[in-house]
């Protein structure tokens, strides 16, 4: 491979720091919760909330704020997320109050879609695929955690110095990446005079903010509140039919409706929202939540699991992402993903058959799912809402597709821990974890109908090198 040229040097340094900064947002603060809560005075619901409104922010903005930067400026849109999302960080640090701090995450989640800005600017500068690869495999091995380093940072900054230490730690690293991004990433505008379809955004806006409330509902301790999920659904389907209204009568629409019947769209949109669906809850929450209970699960303390069962997963998935990354113009992104795919659910058969009974065997599961999830379908699946982008509307489908994340991620908090136990004397993480194979197996089987992005592939249809790429 050939070496990246000093630009290309200085463009990954830039994209690497805005990327970091914005993943340590959302893993530093893991650990931190129970700190903020105590320092503040705070109800867990209420600090719980905080993280659901950065998380809604960072759904919500990832719709239009890359299909912005087509038209202003990808370099000017990244620094002014960026910018506001310092503003945030700062206001977190000096919170006096949980209302102010849940105003502040609001404020950081409008950097939601650094990641697909900054992969649509490699792909911009970088055009032989190969080193695209390469280079989109180390960036979005960023966003799946620093190596499992930031969550263990975070915790030691809130035991020593208290939680605002850790949002001045991220505060810091933000004005690093502006500095970085002004300096050495060059600007790209290819829908340079076009006009943003504002009502088409409102109202898409309004479709998503409405399911992830619903989720928020439904994942919600407590007797279900069926009227409030119920009528949120209602809304978002009226808001859904508005936009699609509007797009057929704006002159330039969000989103043309011959785009969204494209298999190169809904296709990957729906194989994203389920693979987060069936994968995201089950590391995140089944797995954890076994490993503390006492008596059915290992009765570990939660910094013991976390070093234990999370570290190992991130850090694996951080190492293997760039290979991965390198490997799929070769091999094909599809059968890359085809591969992580499988090898998720290959994961997901150890923790029911032998994960729920033995430590070691979930520590292998976990590590499994690091490489399989984290380190190769999660880097494919953002690499392909790039390399199948329209090239009408380069920052669309990335965009959607960091959505489609933030909502298979709602939904599977939403579904896959409230399942009831489905056999007497099996640990009740089992149900989740049988439902999330099923929706896993549905996201492979998806995955067959998304097209290949022939552009950024060195294979043909029979899987053999091209010519060209052979001579090298």
């Amino acid at each position: 491979m050939k070496r990246a040229s000093p630009g290309v040097a200085s463009l990954m340094t830039a994209l690497v720091a805005a990327c970091v900064a914005f993943q340590l947002n959302a893993s530093m603060l893991s650990p931190v919760l129970v700190t903020i809560a105590r320092e503040l005075q705070a109800s867990d619901g209420a600090v719980g909330l905080s993280q659901t409104a950065f998380f809604t922010a960072a759904a919500l903005f990832s719709l239009f704020l890359p299909r912005l930067g087509d038209m202003l400026g990808r370099r000017r849109v990244l620094l002014g997320m960026l910018s506001i999302m310092l503003a945030g960080s700062m206001l977190a640090a000096v919170a006096p109050s949980i209302a102010v701090l849940q105003l502040a995450r609001l404020i950081q989640g409008v950097a939601g879609p650094v990641v697909p800005i900054c992969l649509l600017m490699l792909y911009h500068e970088v055009n032989e695929p190969r080193r695209y690869g390469l280079l989109m495999g180390v960036i979005t091995a960023v966003n799946g955690g620093i190596a499992g380093i930031d969550a263990i940072a975070g915790g030691l900054l809130a035991t020593h110095f208290g939680f605002r230490a850790v949002f001045w730690c991220i505060a810091i690293v933000a004005a690093v990446a502006c500095v970085l991004v002004a300096r050495y990433a060059p600007e790209s505008r290819p829908s340079a005079g076009a006009a943003m379809d504002w009502p088409g955004v409102g109202w898409l806006v309004l479709t998503l903010a409405s399911l992830l409330w619903a989720l928020n509902l439904a994942a919600a301790p407590g007797p279900a509140q069926w009227g409030g999920i119920g009528g949120m659904v209602l809304l978002a389907s009226l808001a859904l039919a508005l936009f699609l209204r509007q797009e057929q009568r704006s002159p330039q629409p969000l989103l043309a409706l011959d785009i969204l019947r494209q298999r190169s769209t809904w296709a990957l949109l729906l194989t994203t929202m389920l693979t987060m669906s069936g994968v995201f809850a089950i590391i995140n929450g089944l797995v954890m939540s076994h490993a503390q209970q006492a008596g059915s699960g290992f009765g570990l303390a939660a910094d013991h699991a976390s070093w234990l069962l999370l570290t190992p997963y991130a850090l694996v998935g951080w190492l293997v992402g760039p290979w991965a990354g390198q490997l799929a113009p070769q091999w094909g992104y599809g059968r890359v993903l085809r591969l992580g795919l499988a090898g998720s659910m290959l994961a997901i058969v150890l923790m029911l058959v032998w994960g729920l009974y033995s430590l070691w065997w979930m520590v292998a599961a976990c590590l499994l799912a690091g490489v399989a999830y984290a380190g190769t379908a999660n880097i494919m699946l953002n690499g392909l809402g790039v390399v199948l982008s329209p090239a009408r509307y380069p920052g669309l489908l990335p965009g959607l597709n960091a959505a489609a994340f933030n909502l298979g991620a709602g939904l599977s908090f939403a579904v896959l821990p409230a399942l009831p136990a489905w056999l007497p004397g099996v640990p009740a993480a089992a149900s989740g974890m049988l439902a999330g194979l099923g929706i896993v197996g549905l996201a492979w089987l998806t995955s067959l109908l998304i097209p290949r992005p022939q552009a950024a592939e060195l294979v043909g249809v029979d899987g053999r090198l091209s010519a060209a790429e052979r001579q090298r």
